[in-house]
């Protein structure tokens, strides 16, 4: 799924390749690959480190095509810190091994085709032991991955692929983190978090009664929404019609892909209703009301479920 902005172009910064000599006359070798760069950088070693204690020193020095979003030091320490680790020796390796993987794509993608959009990385999360995680960049105004982390130096080219560095680890993304790192999705976000509706925030962000689908309204959805029902903004729709509409988005214990959606299928929701979905003539969910929805963009992989987008908001 892509929102379609204009690429920007990054600051490209000057990598030096040439070898070197120390004192007593011995060549250096210059940076090749991935993780030679990564080596040779002061400001990665906390990354380097990383990288050797999940393993993946071999994969970032093999040959391939690959971009690696790469946290700095201070990153890393802010990381560490809000996670509660003393260090990273205290990160368990498999969850470094996928946080580490949640940074790389198979791709190799200069800051000069950066657009805003989803793109897969080479993590995979709880929700599915075949689909790999979604990033979504936002160059709106910068570049910034999953709503946390900006990018701030860019095109340091090794062998086999690229390095852009950020200034946050960028941590595997949840339902909330893609809800809210996507512009489109403001008016949702706004409607989730409303003072008087149940912490959908804890829900969609946790394990219980995980994972979940969610068929997310765009900000368009929700204003053909209020013209529908004749109200002026979101705070005008009340209480209980708003928690059951949210809810009736939400499916639970299941990852339900864009593959998995069949013709007539009959969906039980959070809300306790269910609705059909068609894909004749392009998927559509048929309502309680028998109203249709499109839709529009699929399968933003997350590491507790994963997201749809569809044009039209659901009414139990």
């Amino acid at each position: 799924m892509r929102n379609f902005l204009k690429p920007l172009l990054f600051a490209g910064i000057s990598v030096c390749t040439l070898s070197s000599c120390d004192d007593d006359n011995t060549t250096v070798a210059a940076p090749e690959n991935i993780y030679e760069f990564v080596s040779a950088d002061a400001d990665l070693t906390n990354l380097k480190a990383a990288i050797d204690r999940a393993g993946l020193s071999a994969t970032l020095s093999q040959s391939g095509n690959y971009t690696v979003f790469a946290p700095s030091n201070a990153a890393f320490n802010t990381f560490l810190q809000a996670n509660g680790f003393s260090n990273l020796n205290a990160v368990p390796v498999d969850a470094l091994k996928e946080i580490l993987l949640n940074h790389v794509l198979g791709t190799e993608v200069k800051a000069a085709n950066v657009t805003t959009g989803y793109v897969s990385t080479l993590a995979k999360g709880p929700a599915s032991n075949s689909r790999n995680l979604s990033m979504f960049i936002n160059t709106s105004g910068g570049v910034k991955i999953n709503g946390v982390s900006n990018v701030t130096a860019t095109d340091i080219d090794a062998n086999n692929g690229v390095i852009h560095k950020v200034d946050q680890v960028i941590g595997l993304p949840t339902i909330v983190t893609h809800a809210t790192a996507n512009p489109n999705f403001s008016t949702l976000v706004s409607a989730l978090t409303r003072n008087d509706m149940p912490n959908f925030v804890g829900i969609l962000s946790g394990t219980a009664n995980s994972p979940f689908t969610v068929f997310a309204p765009t900000n368009a959805a929700f204003s053909s929404l209020l013209t529908e029902i004749n109200a002026p903004n979101l705070a005008a729709i009340p209480t209980a019609t708003l928690e059951n509409a949210l809810k009736y988005h939400v499916v639970t214990g299941a990852n339900v892909a864009s593959n998995n959606l069949t013709n007539n299928m009959n969906v039980t929701t959070f809300q306790g209703g269910s609705f059909i979905i068609t894909t004749t003539g392009g998927a559509k969910i048929k309502d309680a009301n028998n109203r249709m929805s499109n839709i529009i963009a699929t399968d933003v992989q997350c590491s507790n479920g994963i997201i749809h987008a569809i044009d039209k908001v659901l009414l139990p």
